[in-house]
């Protein structure tokens, strides 16, 4: 394969992301365990220090130059201000915003406050010691993910108990009454939205959404392209909002990686215009136009789960768990 490399920092489980990557080009995927399974869909797959350790960003910084890496991407939220700042030291590559736009967007708060000022649409937020507007509201960490300590409270009494059950710094956000979206945004180098893909939420896990369809709907559509714009995303941006019968739209999460609904975007996306053959592209200096609002609506994606086996020596074997196993219909 000829052209710039992609590194893929901490894929985790995210076998969907690498393979797609690595169906075009050579994919450098790092891990600090042999038990990531997604580092397995890579051509090269490397074990790097934990992203505490002073090692860390040098480990990258060597693997970029011996594989001549075009683009950094992270999958997971630790490690995006880390690249940040690297990106601004010209050290990496890295697809992401600039710190201040990470550290705000990791932070639920930050985000609520940086969204207004953007003046774009977000649910009313305070942090404990300031009453809400109204109840019920959502206690969620500041900086959680994976729908991890998230709990609806009634009243103010749930809602004092729920903060101090969760043992973390926490905010209280207004609960949304309506249904759930999440818009897959790419942005270029320059913070041009390129897409901005939306699907519905018909159910998730974890936090991750394993069932949607790609909807067409232009109000969702360009909420996407003016939040990933806003916060000087590069690369993936995925906003998650709620359409409240009484509020309207409402962002309620940005995250500036790719996310759990990631299959979406393939279904959707047009031919030659997938995420990933936009960021290889960018990654081999090439500029692509933005294209936001086209794309295939009605695909709907169902994730599953599979299984990779590993011989004795934490290699994959190559058996089949289910050999012969019938192709799905077409």
């Amino acid at each position: 394969m000829s052209g710039k490399a992609i590194m893929i920092t901490g894929v985790g489980r995210r076998y969907d992301i690498v393979s797609s990557f690595a169906q075009h080009t050579k994919v450098i995927a790092t891990e600090t365990s042999l038990l990531g399974p997604a580092q397995y869909a890579a051509q090269i797959h490397v074990l790097v220090p934990p992203l505490e350790d002073p090692d860390y960003l040098p480990t990258l910084v060597r693997l970029c130059e011996q594989h001549d890496v075009g683009a950094v991407i992270p999958l997971i939220d630790p490690d995006i201000e880390v690249l940040a700042r690297a990106r601004r030291q010209g050290l990496l590559p890295a697809l992401v915003p600039d710190p201040e736009m990470a550290a705000a967007t990791f932070d639920k708060y930050e985000a609520h406050l940086l969204l207004e000022r953007l003046g774009l649409p977000s649910p009313p937020t305070v942090l404990p010691g300031t009453e809400p507007e109204s109840y019920p509201v959502v206690v969620k960490p500041r900086s959680g993910s994976n729908s991890r300590s998230i709990f609806h409270a009634a009243n103010a009494d749930q809602a004092r108990f729920f903060v101090e059950y969760a043992e973390e710094p926490v905010v209280l956000q207004r609960a949304m009454d309506g249904p759930e979206f999440s818009i897959d945004c790419l942005c270029d180098l320059e913070g041009r939205c390129l897409n901005a893909i939306p699907r519905s939420m018909i159910e998730s896990r974890g936090g991750e959404s394993v069932k949607g369809t790609v909807l067409d709907d232009p109000e969702l559509v360009e909420l996407g392209r003016a939040t990933s714009e806003g916060v000087g995303a590069r690369g993936a941006c995925m906003v998650q909002c709620f359409r409240d019968r009484e509020l309207g739209l409402r962002v309620t999460d940005v995250n500036v990686r790719f996310g759990g609904g990631y299959p979406a975007h393939m279904y959707g996306a047009l031919p030659g215009r997938t995420y990933p053959e936009l960021i290889i592209s960018m990654a081999n200096g090439e500029r692509p136009e933005p294209h936001v609002g086209e794309f295939r609506a009605g695909r709907t994606f169902l994730r599953y789960y599979w299984q990779l086996e590993l011989d004795e020596h934490l290699q994959p074997s190559g058996r089949e768990i289910a050999p012969g196993a019938p192709a799905a219909p077409r």
